[in-house]
C-alpha cells in the first residue's frame, strides 16, 4: 500500500470526541479508505461488508468488522444495535454492465439496501447520513461541467438505482413526522481511482481495467470509438470531501459532485496508462468493440458547490494520481504472483 502524502487534510468530528462511526462496504475500494482515515482520527468505527466485490485485507487494523449485507436486516440489527453518530453508506452494486445483466440485484442492493440502512436509522435516531451516489444521475447531460441543479435523467439501469437511493435519502430526512434531527448528504462521484481499486474485475473502473489489462499481458479494450470521456478523481481527494463533510451543516440536504472538473477521453486515459508502464500502442495490443448500453458519452463536474460549502478541491492531478496507482499496481501484482512457480505474461 501507498503511504498518503504528507497534507492538511479535514479531520472528522461530531461537535467533538470520538465518534461511532459505520462504513458500509468498508472493505471495497473507496469504503475502505474511509475507514483508514476515521480510525486513523481515532474514532470508533465499524466496517460492514458482504465481500462480494471488498477484501477483508482492506478493513483497517482497529475497525470492528462484521461480514454482512444490506439487504438483510437480520444482519443490520447487530450493527445498528450498540449505537451510532454517523453512517458512511458506501455500499452497492456498480457495475454498469450487471445491472444490465440482472437489473433485479441491481435494484436489490442499491434501492433496497439503502432503504434498510434508513430504516435503522431511524429505528436508533442515528443524527447523520452521508450516501454515495454517482455521476451516472445525471445522464447525457446538456451542459459540461455539470452542476448539481442539473434536471437528472439517469440513461442506465445503474444510473436509475443510485438516484432512487439518493432520493430515499433526502426524503426520509425531509419527513415532517421524524422527532429528532436526521442530516444527510449525498455525493455524485465521478471516476474515483487510486490503490486498492479492482484489478481484476472487467466490469468496474475502466482505469483499474486498464492496469489489469497491462500487467496481465492482456489488450487494452475500448468500447466505441474511444472518443467518449470521463472525469477521474483521486481516493484521497474523495476521503477529504467526506470527512470534511461530516460535521458542516452547510453541506445538510445536499447532493455534491466530486470530480476533478477536467475531462480526459478514454483514447487519452489508455495512452496515459500504456505510458505509465514505458509502453505505446506500437509495443501493446489496443483493441475496439462495439459501444455498450447505458453509457454517457461525456462527463466532467462542476465543483463549485463543494468549493463554496466545504473549502475543497481535488489537490492531486491526474500524473500524480496516476503515478501512484501505478505504482501500487504493480507492487500488488508482484506480491500475488509471488509464489507462482512460472512467470506471467504481463509487465514486471
Amino acid at each position: 500500500m501507498i503511504a498518503r502524502s504528507e497534507r492538511t487534510r479535514p479531520v472528522a468530528t461530531i461537535g467533538s470526541g470520538r465518534m461511532r462511526a459505520l462504513v458500509t462496504g468498508g472493505a471495497g475500494f473507496i469504503g475502505s479508505h474511509l475507514a483508514d482515515r476515521l480510525v486513523n482520527d481515532g474514532h470508533r468505527v465499524t466496517v460492514v461488508d458482504n465481500e462480494s466485490t471488498g477484501r477483508r485485507s482492506n478493513v483497517p487494523r482497529g475497525a470492528r468488522y462484521l461480514k454482512g449485507d444490506v439487504t438483510c436486516l437480520d444482519e443490520l440489527e447487530a450493527v445498528f444495535a450498540e449505537g451510532l453518530d454517523v453512517v458512511l453508506h458506501v455500499v452497492g452494486q456498480v457495475s454498469l454492465i450487471r445491472s444490465y445483466a440482472d437489473p433485479a440485484f441491481d435494484l436489490l442492493t442499491n434501492v433496497l439496501g439503502t432503504i434498510n440502512v434508513l430504516r435503522f436509522c431511524l429505528k436508533h435516531r442515528v443524527p447523520r447520513l452521508l450516501y454515495a451516489s454517482s455521476m451516472t444521475v445525471y445522464g447525457h447531460a446538456a451542459s459540461l461541467p455539470t452542476p448539481e441543479d442539473t434536471p437528472c435523467c439517469p440513461v442506465s439501469y445503474y444510473g436509475i438505482t443510485k438516484y432512487a437511493g439518493e432520493r430515499y435519502v433526502h426524503t426520509t430526512a425531509e419527513r415532517v413526522d421524524l422527532d429528532f434531527e436526521f442530516r444527510v448528504t449525498s455525493f455524485r462521484m465521478y471516476n474515483v481511482y487510486g490503490p486498492r481499486q479492482a484489478l481484476d474485475n472487467p466490469y468496474q473502473g475502466v482505469l483499474g481495467i486498464f492496469l489489469g489489462n497491462l500487467l496481465r499481458g492482456e489488450p487494452l479494450t475500448i468500447f466505441g470509438d474511444g472518443e467518449q470521456s470521463r472525469d477521474f478523481v483521486y481516493i484521497d481527494d474523495v476521503v477529504d470531501a467526506w470527512v470534511a463533510a461530516i460535521d458542516c451543516r452547510n453541506t445538510d440536504g445536499q447532493a455534491f459532485n466530486l470530480g476533478s472538473g477536467r475531462r480526459i477521453s478514454i483514447n487519452d486515459l489508455a495512452d496515459h496508462v500504456l505510458a505509465a508502464f514505458e509502453c505505446t500502442r506500437l509495443t501493446h495490443p489496443v483493441e475496439y468493440r462495439p459501444r455498450r448500453p447505458g453509457e454517457q458519452r461525456h462527463v466532467e463536474a462542476d465543483i463549485a458547490r463543494a468549493r463554496f460549502a466545504l473549502s475543497w478541491a481535488p489537490r492531486t492531478s491526474f500524473a500524480e494520481g496516476l503515478a501512484k496507482t501505478a505504482l501500487w499496481a504493480r507492487q500488488t501484482f508482484t506480491d500475488q504472483n509471488a509464489s507462482a512457480t512460472t512467470p506471467g505474461r504481463g509487465i514486471p
